[in-house]
């Protein structure tokens, strides 16, 4: 029996705040995968190496956490006024899907530097030194999203002084603007409320802030859970029977939330929505060993990505947090002390992280303008990608 060569596709690895990912433009991908379907996911899965039942992914790209299980396709944008077209794929890692269904934050940060690099930003939109300003289209839920990256002598600058913490070494900072992060045809609060009661039947009752700003995400009080909101990965991550309480919880809220019509559909939609559960702010010392002193805090947020608590924050969880925290009533504007905020610092397990938010309320609605907030980005490898044939 004969066996074809291995193909080649351009692609780049990126690391985007902390998360990590490979990079494609939309017509570098064989044909036949330029367009959504299973064939494009078939790619897309071998070359972060899933499913992978040792959940190494040690066959592929991809680092066997969901901040490292990631794909990106870019193309020119099909949309009036902005530049670019970011299609994101959360990869499962022992499972043969991709999640379509949300953003990736931290990568956004990685597609303007990618997109001015590559070409599909008009050279008349960056300047010879200064700020690029990059409209992004977020494909997977239509929103659309400012970054602002650093040029110097006509080049994407990746290397600065700017820290953030989950992140090892210190790079140049890109400020993200995420318009409009809730869907303006909808409810941000799907049941109308800033708190509900989320029953789960054999675990119990719940308050839950349910918002859809950035991603959707469960907000949870960390002692009704069980918690103190300064947990580090392992402490949930080693227990599979607390993660899997967790995962019926988040199963219940997707259902309460409208995300889903039926409690099996959560294994297939993993991606969203996100739980999270938040406390009044307390000194910890974070994965780092670095101390978190309550002063320096409003508030701790612990998140789960795929399954298991992220090492530091998703930035669309950020978002959401943002957002959250910046309507009085909320459970996460509750544990950072109530009031009017249009800004927060909150404690995550790999230090903290300053996001702001503007959202006002309209007819009893709330609305959210925008969240910002500060990440960095940077090329790891650039070349090809090789896989198998699919064909063979």
């Amino acid at each position: 029996m004969s066996f074809k060569p291995q193909i080649k596709i351009p692609a780049t690895y990126m690391r985007g705040g902390t998360s990590k990912g490979v990079f494609f433009k939309l017509d570098d991908l064989p044909e036949a995968a330029q367009q959504p379907g299973e064939f494009r996911d078939q790619i897309l899965l071998r070359v972060i190496g899933s499913p992978d039942p040792y959940a190494k992914q040690t066959d592929g790209m991809g680092g066997a956490t969901s901040s490292t299980s990631k794909t990106v396709i870019l193309s020119t944008s099909t949309q009036p006024n902005h530049d670019v077209d970011y299609l994101f794929g959360q990869v499962a890692i022992d499972k043969p899907f991709i999640d379509w269904s949300g953003n990736c934050g931290n990568l956004t940060a990685a597609v303007g530097a990618f997109a001015i690099s590559n070409g599909l930003v008009d050279a008349e939109r960056v300047p010879e030194n200064g700020i690029a300003v990059v409209r992004i289209w977020q494909a997977n839920i239509g929103k659309t999203i400012i970054a602002h990256i650093p040029i110097t002598n006509g080049e994407v600058q990746e290397t600065g002084d700017f820290e953030l913490d989950g992140v090892t070494f210190p790079a140049a900072e890109v400020v993200v603007e995420f318009l409009d992060p809730a869907d303006a045809n909808a409810d941000m609060f799907p049941s109308g409320n800033l708190v509900d009661t989320l029953e789960v039947p054999e675990i119990g009752n719940f308050d839950v802030t349910m918002i859809n700003a950035g991603i959707p995400t469960l907000f949870f009080r960390a002692q009704d859970l069980g918690f103190d909101g300064t947990e580090l990965q392992d402490a949930i991550n080693g227990n599979s029977d607390v993660l899997q309480r967790l995962e019926t919880i988040r199963a219940y809220g997707a259902l309460k939330m409208g995300l889903i019509s039926s409690l099996e559909e959560a294994k297939v939609r993993q991606h969203t929505p996100k739980i999270a559960f938040v406390s009044e702010a307390k000194k910890y010392v974070a994965s780092s060993g670095k101390v978190i002193d309550e002063q320096d805090i409003d508030l701790c947020v612990r998140a789960l990505s795929m399954g298991k608590l992220h090492h530091a924050m998703m930035g669309t969880a950020a978002v959401a947090i943002a957002t959250a925290g910046a309507i009085p009533g909320t459970l996460v504007n509750q544990a950072a002390g109530g009031g009017d905020r249009t800004q927060i610092t909150f404690g995550h397990p790999s230090g903290t992280l300053k996001v702001g938010a503007e959202a006002q309320q309209q007819a009893g609605r709330w609305f959210a303008r925008k969240a910002i907030m500060s990440r960095s980005a940077r090329v790891l490898m650039e070349g090809c990608v090789r896989i198998p044939d699919p064909t063979n």
